[in-house]
């Protein structure tokens, strides 16, 4: 499988019945969300602390079986005026050795101001700034597959006849 293209190919590319994991791919941690297995709503999952790429796949596969995700939506950190700088190049890079691992769907998602958001929501939640910094690359990952998932193409209420 490669990159999807657009939101519609992603979706109809997953198996039935799987998650979907979300990412936020920094350059320590990677934020990590989970959907349920509709593909309706996205929970934070936990942070990964990044050290080298292999370890860090491992952990991510590990969760991606655990949980058994069918597909990957990664945040990408376009610029305010929508351009890819080196941080895009940079996840989309990560996003390609990842495939030469495992065959598995990825969909890119903006990304722009998902930690902002992330901050605000635990700030409404007078969130101690220490309990922040542990979650807030999580919350900016469920932040990111949200709006991937609030994007999926509608589904027919009942299965056409045939």
């Amino acid at each position: 499988m490669v990159v999807a293209n657009t939101t519609a190919d992603f979706f109809t590319s997953l198996p039935d019945k799987n998650r979907i994991l979300g990412l936020d791919i920094g350059t320590k941690t990677i934020g990590l969300a989970l959907s349920d297995v509709l593909t309706t709503i996205a929970t934070p999952l936990e942070t990964i602390k990044r050290t080298k790429f292999t370890a860090d796949a491992a952990r991510l596969w590990q969760i991606v079986d655990m949980h058994q995700a069918g597909g990957l939506v990664i945040g990408l950190p376009l610029n305010m005026n929508g351009d890819e700088g080196p941080k895009c190049q940079s996840v989309r890079q990560f996003a390609r050795n990842l495939l030469k691992e495992k065959d598995i769907p990825i969909l890119f998602h903006d990304e722009r101001l998902s930690t902002v958001a992330a901050e605000r929501t635990l700030l409404e939640a007078d969130v101690s700034r220490q309990k922040r910094a542990v979650h807030i690359d999580k919350m900016a990952a469920a932040i990111i597959l949200q709006a991937a998932l609030n994007t999926k193409p509608a589904q027919p209420a009942y299965p056409p006849t045939s």
